[in-house]
């Protein structure tokens, strides 16, 4: 069974900085893409940042030029650098790993982490 396991969240004043995590319980044979979604209260789900095993990434406007995704596709991890952040960056952030080919509008996450919840206080 794959557990996608996050860490690294936390409480951090605006302008600062936080390092997320995320790991597989097993290797995934299946998937070529890793990246992490957020959730706010009232919200939908919505794109932060994937990076497929070839190294394309995908970035929402809201976090380019602050925040970094980088994948090991050997260990099946994925990290997210966030930098500069704002009170408009908390939320829930989730770990998914799945699919991509290319001309898709985005991609297919079949395995979800339980979620790791980030506090930006002004």
């Amino acid at each position: 069974q794959v557990v996608l396991v996050e860490s690294g969240g936390g409480l951090v004043q605006a302008g600062g900085s936080l390092r997320l995590s995320c790991a597989a319980s097993v290797k995934i044979y299946s998937i070529n893409t890793m990246g992490w979604y957020r959730q706010a209260p009232g919200t939908l789900r919505e794109l932060v940042a994937t990076s497929t095993s070839d190294g394309a990434t995908n970035y929402a406007d809201s976090v380019k030029g602050r925040f970094i995704v980088s994948i090991d596709n050997v260990k099946n991890t994925v990290s997210l650098h966030m930098n500069s952040l704002k009170p408009d960056d908390t939320a829930v952030y989730y770990c998914g790993a799945g699919l991509y080919r290319s001309g898709w509008s985005g991609s297919q996450i079949i395995y979800w982490g339980q979620g790791t919840e980030v506090t930006v206080s002004s």
